[in-house]
């Protein structure tokens, strides 16, 4: 059998199309489970596999995306997950045959991580690795990561592949129409990560059609070098006569083709709509191809969830913000040892906006558990700001809680060339896809000289190319000393800045205050040193980016060595500085009234203030209602004004919802027992057949924060157990879901039967397969896109109501 690995290097390779369509065409039931058909009807699943291999595919992907024991259990088969996926690999062996290989699908479980769900990251790691071993075990040639939403829970998968197998791995993500995941994700921020976690492709299925897709490629191949992989729709769906189609004929799949494999896409294949048509034009559009490719050279970039930053290279020196450290912080160090995260979410977003690009997180102080304080931390700082983390600590299970709980590609601030911090530092840079510092200091100390320090960061990189890192993942930290006690060291450190950066062709940093330790007026000297050490080409600073002194040396040099083009961020810095009146100062927080302080607790995710608030509130005099309609529901609305404007995203949104609840728990407690006036009872279900929850689930939150009474019927209801309880509950409002195309006609069905049966209720749909024009078809009332316009069409309708329009 050919390796895999080998192949994408030296040819482009066909991946087959869709498999549920097929069964259902083949007798999967609506709302059946087709991982199933493995065990009961495995010669049916051997057909698709056939009709695939003979039009050309050179990869037949195994039937098992819901193959996780979490999928299964829908159906009473969690205990299966060996047989499952086993049998489904020698099922595509089978219908391979020689020549081809056989890629084992893994999808998402329908679970959001911590914090914004309440998987665990370990939890999810021995979930798929069930899958992997199972994989592994019947021998499938390679793992194919697809339709994922959330890049945590693809972290863990690819983390998990990598644990429990040496298979090679495709990871993709499903992206919307705006260029993001479900959850902010941009094609860029996906890409840095996965290729940090060492998976082989990277790439996009579902959700959009071939140029879209392209789109979302060439994102990717702005900030990496791996092959990618090109899995559309075929077209966006349509309704005729009442079902979903999906347009795209097999000659617009390969239109994009010329551009498609300039970028580097190594493996071309089909998704949602695409038949076995599809794929025998595709195999005969690559087969007259020229398939030389060489990737384009690796630079150094970090992720969080929603963005990227490049370190090194052309681009300009990143800005690390030094701030969330308990050295000389009273405060943060109270709320370390409390268990707090209001100084860390305030710092996140403090430094953001004062321009830093990077954000350190250290949380080592006396009598803390470390540990517990950094997951903490890690969580606050991603709710609170979009920027990539350098975690700070010599702690090593500090540092892997962190590593899981963060979001995207980190940097470990740091190693040394001590062999101890190497062993125990690297390892978990490699398992979790970071980038690491490595400090200019060994067993013997700091090396006095420039040439010293050089050989330091010299054996690091030896160390890190040995654990099977890329040196792109190594900045070296030639380390800045204090010029009041030792002078000539400054331009030793200054000479190994440049050594490094030349000669190892690395990426450097520095923590440039240390430079004026003991010294009056400290910025003055730290500010020229830094000037003098971007001259000398370096990559990051750790600074406090709220000092301007600092800021100006920063961007005054940026312009100089003509890494702020035209001097674009300059001007925008300063532009208006000498143009208008000295603006009013900012309102802070002390100087706010309850009801603001109030709102922007909800605004900042602050869980922890929130509630002393609440308090507050009630000993100034104000009532539940005024607390709730004065206070905590204008801040919602604000988040959900900047998330339609794309300025915060779900995460975000998922966190002000919870710290309303935490509000409400309080209010609650100080009205026993009584009612508050309710907007409406609403019913919510994901319709028969439909076993995904997330985005009904995010709904009912939002609405009940909103002042709604809400029944949560859960997934995969029955048309006749949704009109039991409206009738029972006696609802104003009946909310629909389906994720999936094949249960829409399902959501029909249903408003019919309401409709049938008098019962007089308003009706509202959404998911992600859902459209206006479908909803409209159906006779539903309403539709929503997303969840926050769930609450705003449902707000604005009892409004009209109420106001008899």
């Amino acid at each position: 059998m050919r390796d895999f690995r080998r192949a994408i290097q030296e040819g482009i390779l066909v991946l087959d199309g869709a498999m549920g369509t097929m069964l259902q065409e083949r007798g999967l039931k609506p709302g059946g489970c087709p991982e199933e058909m493995n065990l009961n009807a495995p010669e049916v699943v051997e057909s698709v596999h056939r009709d695939y291999a003979e039009a050309g595919a050179d990869i037949i992907v195994t039937n098992t995306f819901g193959g996780t024991s979490i999928k299964l259990a829908h159906y009473g088969l969690e205990n299966r997950v060996f047989d499952v996926n086993a049998r489904a690999v020698e099922i595509a062996r089978r219908a391979a045959g020689a020549g081809r290989f056989v890629g084992a699908s893994m999808g998402p479980t329908g679970r959001f991580l911590e914090p914004i769900g309440d998987a665990g990251f370990d939890e999810m790691v021995d979930i798929f690795g069930a899958q992997v071993k199972a994989f592994a075990a019947a021998g499938a040639d390679l793992i194919t990561l697809e339709t994922f939403l959330d890049i945590k829970e693809l972290r863990a998968a690819a983390i998990a592949c990598k644990e429990f197998s040496t298979l090679p791995v495709m990871a993709m993500m499903t992206f919307e129409d705006n260029g993001r995941s479900v959850l902010g994700t941009s094609p860029e921020a996906a890409a840095v990560t996965l290729e940090a976690l060492g998976v082989d492709v990277v790439g996009s299925n579902c959700g959009l059609g071939v140029e879209g897709i392209l789109e979302l490629l060439e994102k990717m191949r702005s900030v990496t070098s791996l092959p990618l992989i090109s899995q559309p729709n075929a077209g966006l769906p349509v309704l005729r006569d009442g079902q979903t189609i999906f347009p795209g004929t097999p000659e617009e799949l390969v239109v994009f083709n010329d551009r498609l494999v300039e970028i580097g896409v190594r493996v071309f294949g089909g998704c949602c709509g695409t038949t076995p048509a599809h794929i025998r034009r595709l195999k005969e559009d690559i087969a007259g191809r020229d398939t030389v490719w060489a990737p384009p050279p690796r630079k150094t970039f970090l992720s969080s969830r929603t963005s990227v930053v490049e370190i090194g290279g052309d681009a300009p020196c990143a800005i690390i913000g030094e701030r969330i450290n308990p050295t000389g912080k009273k405060r943060y160090s109270r709320e370390l040892l409390e268990g707090k995260t209001a100084y860390i979410r305030e710092e996140a977003k403090n430094q953001s906006e004062a321009g830093a690009h990077l954000l350190d997180i250290n949380c080592g102080a006396p009598g803390v558990d470390e540990v517990a304080a950094m997951e903490r931390a890690v969580f606050a700082a991603t709710g609170a700001s979009t920027l990539p983390l350098v975690l700070d600590s010599s702690n090593p299970e500090a540092l892997e809680k962190g590593l899981k709980a963060a979001d995207g590609k980190v940097l470990i601030n740091s190693v040394s060339g001590e062999k101890k911090s190497l062993d125990k530092i690297l390892p978990l840079a490699k398992k979790y896809g970071a980038a690491v510092i490595g400090l200019c200091l060994d067993e013997s100390g700091i090396p006095e000289t420039g040439d010293g320090r050089f050989q330091i960061a010299e054996k690091i990189r030896k160390a890190v190319c040995a654990e099977g890192l890329s040196p792109r993942d190594l900045i070296i930290d030639c380390l800045t000393m204090t010029v009041s006690a030792e002078q000539d060291r400054a331009m030793e450190t200054l000479k190994a800045v440049r050594q490094v950066g030349t000669d190892l062709d690395l990426a450097t940093v520095l923590g440039v205050s240390n430079i004026s330790f003991g010294l009056p007026l400290r910025p003055v000297i730290s500010s020229v040193f830094f000037a003098m050490a971007m001259e000398a080409g370096l990559s990051a600073a750790i600074i406090n980016p709220k000092d301007e002194r600092m800021m100006d040396a920063y961007r005054g040099a940026m312009v100089l060595l003509a890494r702020d083009k035209r001097a674009e961020k300059y001007i925008s810095a300063y532009q208006d500085v000498n143009l208008t009146p000295p603006a009013s100062p900012a309102v802070s927080a002390q100087d706010m009234g309850i009801r603001e302080k109030l709102g922007n607790a909800v605004i900042q995710g602050d869980k922890d203030g929130v509630t002393i608030l609440v308090e507050k509130a009630f000993q100034e005099g104000l009532t539940s209602m005024e607390i709730s309609n004065e206070g905590l529901l204008p801040g919602l609305e604000e988040i959900g004004r900047r998330f339609g404007a794309n300025q915060v995203f779900l995460p975000q949104v998922m966190l002000s919802a919870e710290t309303m609840q935490v509000a409400f728990r309080r209010i609650k407690e100080e009205m026993k027992g009584q009612a508050g006036k309710s907007l409406g009872k609403v019913l919510m279900a994901t319709v028969e057949g439909d076993i995904h929850d997330i985005g009904k689930n995010i709904v009912c939150t939002l609405l009940e924060n909103h002042g709604f009474e809400v029944i949560d019927l859960g997934k995969n209801v029955p048309s006749q157990r949704i009109l039991e309880q409206a009738l029972q509950h006696q609802v104003d409002i009946v909310g629909l879901s389906a994720l999936m195309t094949t249960t829409l006609e399902q959501m029909r069905k249903t408003i019919e039967q309401l409709k049938a049966e008098g019962i007089r209720v308003l009706t509202m749909v959404g998911g992600a397969v859902v459209t206006a024009e479908y909803a409209a078809s159906i006779g539903a009332d309403l539709y929503a896109a997303d969840a926050l316009e769930a609450v705003s069409r449902l707000k604005e309708t009892v409004f009209r109501k109420e106001s008899g329009n």
